[in-house]
């Protein structure tokens, strides 16, 4: 029995399939389990100070303008989900895949770059699946031949589904601050106003009343005592151009406020497990993609999520 390699038996399509799926299974189980630390290290304290100091200058001008356009790039998500693979639709698929996320802030260009340096290659520059993957490859082939292993093709299939599934990721940070934002009004409105205000059209709604009050209160003819009964009883309509200038005010202070709110909320969301699932399904979707050779199907929710909560806030406050 010949215990060499055998220059003339060529590798089989089977045997090159369940290498590249053992070399996917074994760097993914190792991203996975790569995931506790990630946390602990950027999204806990002090690493969440770290992560989201990045959000101090432009960002926080970048931040107001990817909440005012998170709603156009929900649409164009849902439009390309619905019209995939539909026949005669392929031009609106086109539209709506064109249509870009926002602008990309510096906290999330920083999560972005260490999700790949650090979750996905484990502090290299380069990419370690196809050092997996080249690795199994390798083995199979030194069993039968000498012929090189072309490193390109593997780098042509992974980077494109990293980068859209890491796009992706970075909608999940404008998300969860638009949620993070309705949520916050809601507290706010509640043990404030005693109001339910779930968002802030909401609670700009409810600023406004009261500055209408207290503004027609101080004028009162038989004084602002009596004007404060009296409104009590009776409340002024706000004008359309208080409750606008309200409203944008609140607006611009909660968007500010999103761009930093990753120092509260990133350790919040760490303790309750949200970084947690969302890490591992990235990687689910990632494995999958790249073993069947698929287009990027990580398209998280919360973009909907949070669509859905500032559209119950605009019924809410009486704007559809």
């Amino acid at each position: 029995m010949s215990t060499g390699p055998s220059p003339d038996h060529k590798v089989s399509e089977v045997e090159i399939e369940q290498a590249i799926g053992a070399g996917i299974e074994r760097y993914f189980d190792d991203c996975r389990a790569r995931i506790p630390a990630f946390i602990d290290r950027h999204f806990h304290y002090p690493g969440a100070i770290a992560t989201n100091r990045k959000a101090l200058g432009w960002d926080m001008l970048r931040a107001p303008l990817n909440l005012l356009w998170a709603p156009v790039y929900a649409l164009a998500s849902l439009v390309r989900v619905l019209t995939r693979k539909r026949t005669g639709l392929g031009w609106l698929h086109d539209l709506a895949d064109r249509v870009p996320a926002g602008f990309t802030t510096r906290v999330q260009q920083h999560i972005s770059h260490l999700i790949l340096v650090d979750l996905l290659n484990n502090g290299q520059e380069k990419s370690l699946l196809e050092s997996y993957l080249v690795e199994a490859l390798e083995a199979v082939y030194a069993r039968h031949t000498s012929e090189p292993i072309d490193h390109r093709r593997f780098s042509k299939l992974i980077e494109p589904l990293v980068d859209e599934a890491l796009s992706q990721y970075r909608v999940t940070r404008t998300a969860s601050a638009d949620i993070t934002n309705s949520l916050t009004c809601t507290v706010l409105g509640a043990f404030t106003f005693q109001k339910f205000t779930p968002g802030g059209i909401g609670l700009g709604v409810v600023l406004a009343s009261v500055l209408a009050k207290t503004l027609a209160a101080r004028d009162f003819i038989l004084g602002e005592t009596i004007g404060e009964w009296y409104y009590s009883v009776f409340p002024p309509e706000p004008s359309v151009a208080t409750t606008a200038s309200v409203m944008f005010a609140v607006m611009a202070a909660l968007a500010a406020f999103a761009a930093l709110s990753g120092v509260i909320f990133d350790p919040v969301q760490a303790a309750v497990g949200l970084h947690r699932r969302r890490l591992r399904k990235l990687l689910d979707h990632l494995q999958r993609d790249v073993s069947l050779n698929t287009q990027s199907s990580f398209r998280p929710k919360d973009q909907f999520i949070a669509r859905i909560l500032d559209t119950f806030d605009m019924i809410r406050s009486g704007l559809l």
